[in-house]
């Protein structure tokens, strides 16, 4: 009995998974990727140390996707971040926890994974090819754009595993939307998510200050409070901490227009310390000796404070110190998608049966960030790309087998 082709539309970490796991079941499978290479978001985040996943209990990892949590749970029991550290050993990769609970390669370098991988697929009889842009359907078949002219191939099945609209210089460009939108797909629009923000920052703070670090400060939202650091940006801010509120402050802008970051300048201060220490100060020194020498602010910190409020000078030592356990920063908007770490948005949870198979169009399927979730940053991306895409290859394996 010959074997079922499996046409795989994307080449990054979803599509390579999903590739793994059918070859591994006698399937022929192919992969399609537009770019040059394959899984070159994956080498990119892997430049600055790869964070694969997170060692965090597995209870409270899965909570960590939002309105997504109980969709993809089946698919996250599927590749565990246990799994996911065991499927890096076996090809020659140890992982190590950070201290934030973060799991990097012991190498700290995406690359010699990847080369691993590539040549476990070659192995298993996985054919790739690049530089070939899906461009719609005709009939039943997919249609490519490749190096020797137009294409069309008709698989046994399908999975598009085609990323969100982040980094597009990587081939992650959102193309695929209004091709699947035209075949009845549901797809919510693509938002960006892990972002920096725009803020109202005069030109002179801008200027002095574009580039430096705000360490150790709390910022609370509608995500909660987190404590950390971030990077004034040209214009707004940017950063981990940033990262952790950018679905809350996103959302609040799309819903009221307006949003709010509050800053805690001082978290190992409390209110009322402060407020006594600023009592304490010499009313004929300047503002920013009572400041430093009552709080410790200064640098970007008393800047930051002076620039959300002009009059902090003149405000009692009360009122002061509550600005500076809560100052409130306003948001105007995300930065654009393409300079975001990921996407929100995509096809939506009732667009898809249990299996990521597409409801609209019978024997394809649809894995990693192409699907409607989102997750902060700490390896949680990665997982539920490797997680989707294995979760759609059985999906498929059983389809195939059913038909």
């Amino acid at each position: 009995m010959s074997k079922r082709q499996i046409a795989i539309v994307g080449g990054g970490t979803a599509g390579l998974m999903a590739a793994e796991t059918l070859s591994q079941k006698g399937h022929a499978v192919t992969v399609y990727e537009a770019m040059p290479t394959v899984a070159r978001k994956f080498l990119l985040a892997g430049k600055s140390g790869l964070n694969i996943t997170h060692a965090e209990d597995y209870a409270r990892f899965v909570t960590r996707f939002g309105a997504a949590n109980d969709w993809l749970r089946s698919a996250l029991d599927l590749m565990t971040p246990d799994d996911l550290r065991t499927w890096a050993a076996e090809l020659g990769t140890e992982t190590f926890v950070g201290t934030s609970g973060r799991v990097f390669p012991t190498a700290m370098k995406a690359s010699p994974l990847l080369r691993a991988w590539l040549k476990r697929l070659e192995a298993q009889g996985v054919d790739i090819l690049t530089r070939h842009r899906w461009t719609g359907f005709a009939g039943k078949a997919l249609t490519f754009e490749t190096p020797d002219g137009p294409a069309q191939i008709e698989p046994d099945a399908t999975l598009f595993a085609l990323g969100g609209a982040s980094w597009p210089r990587l081939g992650s460009d959102a193309a695929w939307v209004p091709l699947l939108r035209q075949q009845g797909v549901a797809i919510r629009d693509l938002l960006p998510a892990n972002c920096g923000f725009d803020c109202d920052f005069s030109e002179i703070f801008d200027a002095r200050f574009s580039g430096e670090p705000v360490k150790s400060v709390k910022a609370t939202s509608a995500a909660g409070t987190t404590q950390g650091e971030f990077v004034i940006s040209r214009g707004g801010i940017e950063g981990s901490l940033i990262y952790a509120h950018s679905a809350a402050l996103r959302d609040a802008l799309i819903e009221t227009g307006k949003a709010v970051l509050s800053l805690d300048l001082a978290p190992g201060r409390d209110h009322a310390r402060i407020a006594r220490d600023l009592e304490r100060q010499d009313a004929k020194a300047s503002f920013a000796t009572r400041l430093k020498k009552a709080t410790g602010l200064d640098g970007v910190k008393a800047a930051l404070l002076r620039e959300v409020a002009p009059d902090a000078n003149r405000l009692p030592a009360d009122a002061l110190a509550s600005l500076i356990k809560a100052l409130p920063l306003r948001i105007i908007r995300p930065r654009p998608i393409a300079e975001a770490i990921s996407s929100a948005g995509g096809v939506t949870f009732d667009a898809v049966d249990p299996h990521f198979m597409l409801n609209a169009l019978p024997g394809a399927f649809a894995a990693g960030e192409m699907l409607d979730w989102e997750a902060p940053t700490g390896g949680y991306l990665l997982t539920a790309c490797f997680a989707t895409g294995k979760a759609a290859a059985n999906g498929i394996d059983a389809w195939l087998a059913a038909n």
